[in-house]
C-alpha cells in the first residue's frame, strides 16, 4: 500500500511595524512570492513588501533568515 503525502501549506506573516522595506525578502525568495509595490506603506512611510504569490511559498524560511529587522515569520501546516 502506498501512503499519500500530506501537502504542506505555508503562510508568511509580515510584521509591518518592524519592516523597513529593505527588499531582502523579495530578492532572496526562491519562489518569487514577494513584490515591493508603490501602494503599501507603514506608519513611518517605508514601502512594504506584498505577498503576491502565497500559493507558491515552499516554506523554506529564506525570507526570515535574510530579514535584518526580524519582521517575517513563516508558518507551516499540513493539509489533508
Amino acid at each position: 500500500m502506498v501512503k499519500a503525502k500530506a501537502k504542506v501549506v505555508s503562510e508568511v506573516v509580515i510584521d509591518e511595524t518592524r519592516c523597513f522595506g529593505c527588499g531582502y525578502c523579495e530578492k532572496f525568495c526562491p519562489s518569487d512570492c514577494f513584490a515591493i509595490k508603490g501602494d503599501k506603506y507603514n506608519d513611518h512611510g517605508q514601502l512594504l513588501p506584498t505577498i503576491v504569490k502565497p500559493e507558491e511559498c515552499v516554506g523554506c524560511g529564506m525570507c526570515v533568515w535574510m530579514c535584518p529587522h526580524l519582521a517575517l515569520e513563516v508558518y507551516q501546516s499540513s493539509a489533508t
